[in-house]
């Protein structure tokens, strides 16, 4: 659904822009701006901030944009699951779950709250696939935490150019939530699924060969069929039998 019409009712005068990649948020900005933007940093030294004035529907306005550096948070047991020797990981498979900020994205979490109190509006920059859509809706939840009544819009483009650009602002649309969901259920089902099977093996193999405890022997849903053609291709390489192999050569 394009938003057009009611962009025309909101007054805007600040908008918060945000990209998945700092290279991203750079090039859109330079693109939109000509070469005008400015640059400061952000509480991130990775993901800096770009400024610059410009004219949206008909409105003139202030353009920030930034960047996240990918999914901003992830997925992880509480407290009382935790503990590898206090679980068994049976539980794990319903265990409940918890999405949080990752470490090394707090600092950007930070930027992101600092500057969208002063927009009236946040359009999403990230990419156009699922797990763009899910980190967008990350962006969504940490920008509405201290700002309730922001105005969400998604840019849909497929490349960065500066008609590609332009076009994406002139069709803004919405962001879909049940793209993102299907990725959390992923996530979800990783996270149950690997937990579950990493604790058990590791567990199970350490006693039945007492290796060093620190060592995991993880499990993953892409990992063991990536695993499986390794072997594979091994196994067809260590039982090759040589023939002999002729051909034909004709010369004239």
């Amino acid at each position: 659904m394009r938003l057009t019409s009611v962009l025309f009712k909101v007054v805007m005068h600040r908008v918060l822009n945000v990209a998945e990649k700092n290279d991203a948020a750079k090039s859109l900005a330079r693109l939109l701006s000509k070469n005008s933007a400015s640059m400061r940093e952000g509480f991130s030294r990775f993901n800096k901030i770009y400024e610059f004035n410009y004219q949206l529907f008909n409105q003139p306005v202030q353009m920030l944009f930034t960047s996240v550096s990918g999914h901003m948070m992830n997925y992880d047991f509480t407290a009382a699951h935790n503990s590898w020797s206090n679980s068994d990981p049976v539980v794990l498979f319903d265990a409940p779950i918890q999405k949080k900020i990752t470490d090394r994205a707090t600092d950007i979490e930070k930027t992101l709250k600092r500057e969208v109190v002063k927009c009236q509006a946040l359009i999403l920059w990230t990419d156009c696939d699922r797990e763009g859509e899910n980190i967008g809706f990350e962006i969504i939840n940490v920008c509405r935490s201290v700002k309730s009544n922001l105005k969400i819009y998604r840019a849909r483009f497929s490349e960065i150019t500066y008609d590609s650009a332009v076009r994406a602002l002139s069709n803004l649309t919405q962001a879909d939530e049940r793209v993102s969901a299907a990725v959390d259920v992923r996530q979800e089902i990783d996270l149950h699924i690997g937990a579950a099977f990493t604790r058990f093996q590791t567990l199970r193999l350490q006693r039945l060969f007492r290796f060093d405890s620190k060592q995991v022997i993880s499990y993953g849903s892409c990992q063991f069929p990536t695993l499986g053609f390794i072997v594979e291709r091994y196994l067809q390489r260590e039982n090759f039998i040589r023939e002999p192999f002729w051909k034909i050569i004709v010369e004239h």
